[in-house]
């Protein structure tokens, strides 16, 4: 579902918006705010002199106004809990300071996305400031596959680990958990991934998604929950008298920019902890002091001070790209990297391999969607399952997204490599994903699988792909059919050209940062003419348009040229209609201008007179 499509923190009925019932994209347009919520935008203005734009949208977003100065200004002080809530952090913290006083060296094992990166560069970190030997291993996504394996525990059992560290997986790692005890390894699992109710064998499992674990905190990231058993162990350790004038205690605030782009990357809802998270994360990332985040930075070209659009459309995707089709351990190298030489020459190489990702990732795209429509999947059906022989297993989760996109349905993506088929699936709001694929291989029907509400991924026999699909017709058509049918574009406000000004974004971005959870704002040009729709890049449009004052603005619609918004505004050109999308803002070449991402269109309602 597209930026804005959220559901309303309200529960009265919300008003069209402009009387758009049906867009360009078949959706209809409505008013974030319900009349409750106008109440509380009034009641904001009244009592805090905020201009009614940003009272808007702090009410849209469900903000009281007792609310809106914590809001505003999220502070890890005021949100952080004591870690101690969450279930087995106490044992899992008692163990670890046990290692690190020992002397015993930890193996790290980390997931191959970016939550995974920085969760085993945080850990590594504060070893590294215990002075604690450690390893990282991180799996080869085709070889070795999600999550910890046999062999790997082997062999890290053999180059003399004396301790597991498992990072953003190891929650359902069942053969693997056990073999490290029979070897003598002790393991510990950090994760975020939903849990079955029966856990491995671990001797502890710090995981807010638990079924007993009553913490709250099932909304972090993995990256987010390794901070806080390091805030815990920091504090073991310091009552055990172990940081000396010698050995300092680590600045635990310089470790939030991990933590934010993690939390970007990994989709998370920025609410409450996770907004705090990266308000002050995005703060560390301003003064340029991790190595390789700044090479990174700078290869993609990443103009202004950092944003979460940086993190989850430039920065992530290039750490993504390693563990996608490239060495899986560059990524969390390249955040512990001290070396400026070093952190170039591997950021240049995240870069080409990106490319080389979206040049793939282009190409199987244009498979998986001609397989959807030569099933007829964009009419029918609860979901969109492709497979193909040969997909590099690496993009499927991006072809997975492209898919649900286009098709406004959940969508699987999977890579058949003979008998066995890895996949990845992401859903819209309202459908769990990580649930059904739990109950697939509850069934039989998977050989392994897991995830989150919005993505899942999984592993499957050839032979059982048909069974998978009505598995998946039977338990999601209702749901997908009530959640599709709920499916509005939210309004935050109507804007014209002359309003967007550099100064409206900068006030707009007080009540950021925005992501899922936290949307940001949508706008409406109203009754705006189109004078020019130019492609740009690859299959991207670039609009121009200009309200009846003569104020002109420009609009970018991303990956829109062959889709239905590309075909309305075409047809559309020179003539008029109301244009919504978010704002941002765009300083190349020296100059600040804003620009609007485009996120639908509408035809103007004609009324006789």
């Amino acid at each position: 579902m597209s930026q804005g499509a959220d559901s309303n923190p309200g529960t009265l009925p919300r008003r069209l918006f402009l009387g758009v019932a049906q867009s360009a994209l078949g959706r209809a347009w409505r008013d974030r705010l319900d009349l409750e919520a106008q109440g509380r935008a009034e009641a904001i203005v009244q009592l805090h002199g905020h201009p009614d734009l940003l009272a808007r949208v702090l009410a849209g977003r469900g903000v009281t106004p007792d609310d809106v100065g914590s809001f505003l200004d999220p502070t890890i002080r005021a949100l952080m809990p004591d870690p101690n809530i969450l279930v087995g952090m106490e044992v899992l913290v008692a163990r670890l300071m046990q290692a690190i006083l020992a002397g015993d060296k930890i193996a790290i094992f980390g997931d191959y996305d970016v939550d995974g990166a920085c969760s085993s560069a945080l850990l590594g970190d504060f070893l590294t400031a215990c002075g604690t030997p450690f390893v990282i291993h991180i799996p080869d996504r085709i070889f070795e596959g999600y999550g910890p394996n046999v062999e790997a525990i082997k062999k890290l059992s053999s180059e003399g680990a004396k301790l597991l560290v498992t990072v953003d997986c190891g929650t359902t790692s069942f053969e693997p958990i056990g073999e490290a005890q029979k070897l003598g390894l002790e393991t510990l699992v950090i994760d975020h991934h939903q849990a079955p109710e029966i856990l491995p064998e671990a001797f502890a499992i710090v995981n807010p998604n638990r079924q007993d674990d009553l913490s709250g905190l099932g909304h972090l990231c993995a990256a987010g929950v390794v901070y806080m058993v390091i805030i815990a162990l920091n504090r073991a350790l310091r009552d055990k008298g172990f940081w000396t004038p010698d050995r300092p205690v680590p600045d635990l605030l310089a470790e939030l920019d991990l933590v934010a782009l993690a939390t970007i990357a990994d989709v998370v809802p920025l609410k409450g902890l996770n907004r705090a998270f990266v308000a002050k994360g995005l703060a560390v990332m301003r003064a340029r002091g991790r190595v390789g985040l700044r090479h990174l930075f700078d290869v993609a070209r990443a103009d202004g001070p950092p944003r979460p659009y940086h993190l989850g459309y430039l920065i992530g995707p290039r750490i993504n790209a390693g563990g996608r089709i490239g060495d899986a351990a560059l990524g969390a190298k390249l955040l512990m990297l001290h070396d400026e030489d070093e952190a170039a020459r591997m950021a240049a190489e995240l870069h080409r391999l990106n490319g080389e990702r979206q040049t793939i990732e282009v190409e199987t795209v244009a498979q998986a969607e001609a397989e959807a429509l030569a099933a007829g999947l964009d009419e029918t059906g609860a979901c969109v399952v492709t497979a193909g022989e040969g997909w590099h297993p690496g993009v499927v989760g991006l072809v997975a997204s492209r898919l649900k996109e286009k098709f406004r349905k959940p969508a699987f993506a999977i890579a058949m490599n003979g008998k066995l088929g890895t996949g990845s699936a992401r859903s819209i709001p309202g459908v769990d994903l990580g649930r059904i694929v739990r109950a697939a291989v509850d069934e039989g029907l998977l050989v392994k699988g897991g995830g989150h509400a919005m993505a899942a991924g999984l592993t499957i026999e050839k032979g059982r792909l048909v069974d998978f699909r009505s598995f998946l017709e039977a338990r999601l058509g209702e749901i997908v059919e009530r959640a599709r049918a709920h499916d509005a574009l939210s309004i935050d406000a109507a804007l014209t050209a002359a309003g967007a000004t550099p100064d409206l974004v900068r006030m707009l971005e007080a009540a950021g940062p925005y992501g899922a959870g936290n949307p940001e704002p949508v706008f409406v040009l109203p009754d705006h003419r189109i004078a020019k729709v130019i492609p740009v890049g690859t299959n991207h449009l670039k609009i121009r348009a200009v309200a009846g004052d003569g104020a002109g603005i420009d609009l970018m619609a991303f990956r829109a040229a062959d889709s239905a918004l590309g075909a309305a505004l075409r047809a559309r050109e020179g003539q008029s209609a109301h244009l919504a999308g978010t704002l941002s803002l765009d300083s190349w070449g020296g100059r600040e201008r804003v620009q609007m991402r485009l996120i639908d269109m509408a035809v103007p309602e004609r009324r006789m007179s």
